[in-house]
C-alpha cells in the first residue's frame, strides 16, 4: 500500500513540475492573451439593415436645426409583417413584436420618438400633412403606429456614389475654373451642353405651370407634374416622380378661377402688345452674339498680345508726351532769347542816340 501511494504522490509531483514548466514558457514569451473582438450589438445591425431598406417609406425633415431621416410608426410595424426575415439578426429576440423591438431601439438611442411642429390644418387644407417638414422630440419615448413618428439617430454608411461624387466635385470646380484655356471646340460643346440643359429645365417648368393652371381653371384641381422637382428635402427617385399624389386640398371656388383667368388672358395680351419688334431682337442677338464669340475665343495668347498692344501703346503715347514737352521748352527758351536780344539792341539804340545829342551840343 505504501509502494502504491508513493507511487501516486510521486505522478502528482510530475504532473505540477510539466504544468509549471508549461506555466513558465508561456509567461517567457511575453504574449498577453488575444482579446475577443468587441460584438456589434446585433439592435445597431438589425436598425442598419431596416434603414438601408427601400421598402420602408421614410422622408427627410428638420428637427432642431439637423437634418434626419425619420418613418412612420405604422409603416414600421407593416414592414416587419412583410418582411420578418429580417428579424433574423436580432438573434434570440427574433421573436419578438414589433411594438417590443422598437421599444428597445428606443431605450438604446437608434431612434426617437417625434412629433410635428405645425399641430393645425393649415388654410385650404383638409388634413394634417402626412410628412411634416418640421419635426421636434416628443416628450415620451414610447412606440406607437397612431400618427407617431420616429427619427434614425446613428449615421448611415455612405454609398459608394457619395465617395465617389465628394471625390470628383473638387475635379469639376477646377474644370471648370479652367474653362477659358480649353480649346475652341471644347468651349463650344461646352456651351451647346448648358444651353441645352438650361432649356430642358425651363420647358420643364413652363409645362408644369401651364398644366396646372389649366387643370386648376377647367376642372378645379391642383395637379402639378413633377411634384417635387422643386422641393429642398427629397431624395432621387422622388426628384424625378413624374404624377402627383392625390390631391388634398379644397376645391377652388368658380369666382377664384374665373377671376384668374381674366388675369391671365389680360397679362397674355400685354406681354403680346409689349413684344419687341425684328429690329429690336437682331440688336439683342447681335449684342448676346458678341459677347459669346468674346468669351469663346479668348485664349491665353490672345490675352498677352492684348497685355502688349496696350504695352506698346502707353509707351508711344509717354514719347510722343515728351517730345511735346521738349518742343514747348526749346520755343519757350528760343522766345526768351529774341526777347533779351531785342531788350539789348533797343539799349544801344537809346546810348548811341544819347551820344549824338551829347556830341550837337
Amino acid at each position: 500500500m505504501k509502494k502504491v501511494g508513493g507511487g501516486g504522490g510521486g505522478a502528482g509531483a510530475s504532473v505540477d513540475k510539466r504544468r509549471g514548466r508549461r506555466s513558465y514558457s508561456e509567461s517567457s514569451t511575453g504574449t498577453p492573451p488575444r482579446k475577443k473582438a468587441a460584438k456589434k450589438d446585433e439592435f445597431q445591425i438589425f436598425s442598419e439593415k431596416v434603414r438601408s431598406d427601400k421598402d420602408l417609406e421614410s422622408r427627410w425633415a428638420i428637427l432642431q436645426e439637423t437634418r434626419v431621416e425619420y418613418f412612420r410608426g405604422k409603416d414600421f410595424v407593416s414592414f416587419l409583417r412583410n418582411h420578418p426575415e429580417l428579424k433574423d439578426f436580432l438573434g434570440s429576440d427574433k421573436d419578438l413584436e414589433s411594438e417590443d423591438i422598437a421599444n428597445i431601439l428606443l431605450r438604446k438611442n437608434l431612434i426617437v420618438r417625434c412629433d410635428r411642429v405645425v399641430k393645425t390644418v393649415r388654410p385650404g387644407k383638409k388634413k394634417l400633412s402626412t410628412w411634416p417638414a418640421h419635426l421636434e422630440i416628443f416628450s415620451e419615448q414610447i412606440f406607437s403606429d397612431n400618427d407617431a413618428f420616429f427619427a434614425w439617430t446613428f449615421v448611415s454608411r455612405l454609398p459608394l456614389w457619395q465617395h465617389l461624387l465628394s471625390f470628383f466635385w473638387p475635379v469639376l470646380t477646377l474644370a471648370i475654373c479652367l474653362f477659358p484655356v480649353y480649346p475652341h471646340k471644347v468651349k463650344l460643346g461646352i456651351l451647346y451642353f448648358c444651353a441645352s440643359l438650361l432649356l430642358i429645365i425651363f420647358c420643364v417648368l413652363l409645362v408644369r405651370a401651364l398644366v396646372f393652371g389649366a387643370f386648376w381653371i377647367v376642372l378645379g384641381k391642383r395637379v402639378w407634374i413633377f411634384p417635387n422637382i422643386l422641393a429642398e428635402e427629397a431624395t432621387l427617385n422622388e426628384l424625378f416622380q413624374f404624377w402627383p399624389k392625390k390631391d388634398e386640398g379644397e376645391k377652388p371656388k368658380l369666382t377664384a378661377r374665373l377671376f384668374y383667368t381674366v388675369v391671365a388672358v389680360l397679362v397674355i395680351l400685354l406681354l403680346r402688345h409689349h413684344a419687341p419688334d425684328e429690329a429690336t431682337r437682331a440688336r439683342y442677338q447681335k449684342r448676346v452674339s458678341n459677347i459669346i464669340d468674346d468669351v469663346l475665343e479668348w485664349s491665353p495668347r490672345q490675352a498677352l498680345a492684348g497685355m502688349m498692344e496696350k504695352q506698346t501703346f502707353a509707351n508711344e503715347t509717354e514719347s510722343t508726351y515728351n517730345a511735346t514737352d521738349g518742343g514747348s521748352a526749346n520755343n519757350q527758351h528760343g522766345d526768351d532769347t529774341d526777347s533779351g536780344d531785342s531788350n539789348i539792341t533797343e539799349d544801344h539804340e537809346t546810348e548811341e542816340l544819347g551820344n549824338l545829342g551829347s556830341t550837337g551840343d
